[in-house]
């Protein structure tokens, strides 16, 4: 019974991915987030998991089906999150987990499904992403301690990730690096690797009225 758990923050204006302002109003980076937010939800309500959880910082919206379990992220730093994450998960259910965020709206039912594939004979499957963090972690035996204290955002960030799962004697199966969506230019590149997208479409027309 694989369950997956999508970390996600409410897209309000001024609170979710500042990093694109500018060029992006808050505004238009918002808008961006919950494009982002609703494909991924898609991509995993395609794939059709056991169990699907939003560990969600603020309140969920018209992007989230009713079907999804709902739990309110930890306090604390990213990394507390994360590790709060897993632990709703495991209480939820006692079978492998996959986390993602909602920074890759390009991911699709077939990677889901590789990881989950890989869970079958790994521990743990981690997803790299290009800026040196992770897109995908996914434990066999959810563990809060396995992610508990790592640094986040940082550019060996995925590296201590892998360090820290097999220190703890883990097998490790990795997923191709992935590109997160932080700056104007990931989601100029990330609309172009998944064109049909809900973001491809925001990013589109947000550039077409500035040209």
């Amino acid at each position: 019974m694989v369950t997956v758990v999508v970390l996600a923050k409410e897209p309000v204006a001024g609170r979710v991915k500042t990093r694109l302002c500018p060029p992006y109003s808050p505004e238009q980076a918002a808008d961006l987030a919950r494009a982002a937010l609703a494909d991924t939800i898609a991509t995993v309500d395609a794939w059709a998991p056991d169990a699907t959880l939003c560990a969600l910082d603020g309140e969920p919206g018209d992007w989230l089906p009713a079907t999804w379990t709902v739990r309110p992220q930890r306090a604390g730093n990213l990394g507390d999150r994360i590790a709060g994450a897993f632990d709703d998960a495991a209480a939820l259910s006692n079978g492998p987990v996959l986390l993602i965020g909602m920074d890759t709206p390009q991911i699709c039912a077939a990677d889901l499904s590789a990881a989950a594939t890989a869970l079958e004979d790994a521990d743990a499957v981690l997803g790299a992403a290009a800026d040196g963090g992770w897109w995908l972690l996914g434990l066999h035996h959810p563990d809060a301690s396995l992610v508990t204290g790592i640094p986040t955002s940082r550019s060996d960030t995925g590296a201590r990730q892998r360090a820290r799962l097999v220190e703890h004697g883990l097998r490790v199966a990795d997923l191709p690096v992935l590109h997160d969506v932080d700056t104007a230019d990931d989601a100029e590149l990330v609309a172009g690797l998944a064109p049909n997208t809900r973001f491809a479409a925001i990013v589109r027309r947000l550039n077409a009225a500035v040209a």
